[in-house]
């Protein structure tokens, strides 16, 4: 980009008023933040989750065939460390109607409250990306509203370099997002769709009620082909016409807003493993555990059973699992663990991790 260029876009973002405040509404844009794995998890296809980098969760619905690995991916464009790769294993050229398969992220209705969406001064967003792909494929890019069922799609065509896509969805004068921390938006990248989802004529001139055969009409498929490998990174989306360059915020910064969502604790490989203390009543420890940062809503609490150790004064010792986990709330959770007769009564012990063990809260959306 020219210098000339550069200034007439920030002239641009100050017009908009974009400057002010964070521009990028995504989460994990750069996908630096991987708490659930770092390393390629396989097999992924017939089940939807999380798996890989925080915040993008695979949706999948139909008993479609194809398989991929997913990763956090070291392959990206200048300025970034990490994408997020998805490479097809099994494939599936054989499209039953009520298949799909996407890549998206959700957000929560008080966090787009500056997008006005509804009223006559709603706002127009702007979403951009790095992507590329093992050869040239067409997929969708799709906002969802999904408070008033309403959505628009636009495609992109991948090729075998990376590339910045810049696409401006139009502003929604109809339907409020709710102003509270449940699902309103989600950002979709449409990878495989059936008839039930492409069998119409994609909607991607401007916002209406959703037609579910116009959602992702028009696009291939990532299953069409072993071959075929899909890389995404640099995602942001912003108020405005303007695509302007790609926010970078701090790792820090970035894992404490994917934690709101989701937290994992386990040992660090070095056996510090350490995460709480508490009293042995009877023959149990209770402890309770702080999160890092206040969570979205009370989270599901899961630990890995018979891999937790307790270490007081009368006794060292592993193989315990925890057995209870106690209301667990947005900011903290009280554990208990297996019995034990070794345990004292009346005595404080510590609770951490042997080397497989974990503890994960999720409160995604």
């Amino acid at each position: 980009m020219t210098k000339a260029a550069e200034l007439a876009k920030m002239g641009e973002v100050l017009t908009n008023s974009q400057i002010g405040g964070r521009r990028n509404i995504v989460y994990n844009g750069k996908m630096q933040v991987a708490q659930r794995s770092a390393s390629a998890v396989t097999g992924i296809g017939a089940t939807a989750g999380y798996f890989t980098c925080d915040r993008w969760v695979y949706s999948v619905a139909g008993s479609h065939a194809g398989r991929f690995t997913m990763s956090q991916s070291t392959d990206t464009p200048n300025g970034f460390s990490n994408s997020l790769k998805l490479d097809c294993t099994t494939a599936d050229t054989s499209i039953a109607a009520g298949e799909l398969a996407i890549i998206r992220q959700h957000y929560e209705g008080q966090d787009l409250q500056q997008i006005k969406k509804g009223t006559s001064d709603a706002e127009q967003l702007t979403v951009s990306f790095y992507v590329k792909a093992s050869s040239a494929l067409t997929f969708g890019l799709e906002l969802f509203d999904s408070d008033n069922d309403r959505q628009i799609t636009k495609l992109f065509t991948t090729t075998t370099s990376w590339v910045r896509h810049e696409i401006t969805f139009p502003a929604d004068t109809t339907g409020a997002f709710n102003n509270d921390n449940a699902r309103s938006l989600d950002l979709s990248f449409w990878i495989h769709a059936g008839s039930t989802y492409a069998g119409g004529t994609l909607n991607s001139t401007a916002f209406a009620s959703t037609t579910t055969a116009n959602r992702a009409a028009g696009i291939d498929s990532f299953f069409s082909s072993t071959d075929n490998e899909f890389f995404l990174t640099g995602v942001q989306m912003e108020l405005g016409s303007v695509a302007t360059p790609f926010e970078h915020r701090s790792f820090g910064e970035e894992l404490a807003l994917c934690q709101r969502y989701f937290q994992k604790y386990a040992d660090d490989g070095n056996g510090n493993g350490y995460f709480t203390n508490g009293m042995i009543t009877g023959t149990r420890l209770y402890g309770v555990i702080r999160w890092t940062t206040t969570m979205r809503a009370n989270p599901t609490v899961a630990g890995t059973s018979g891999d937790f150790n307790i270490q007081s004064s009368a006794h060292t010792g592993g193989g315990f699992s925890i057995d209870e986990t106690h209301n667990p709330s947005v900011d903290a959770v009280r554990l208990r663990t297996g019995s034990n007769s070794n345990l004292t009564n009346g005595q404080g012990a510590i609770l951490r991790f042997d080397a497989a063990g974990s503890l994960t809260a999720d409160s995604e959306l």
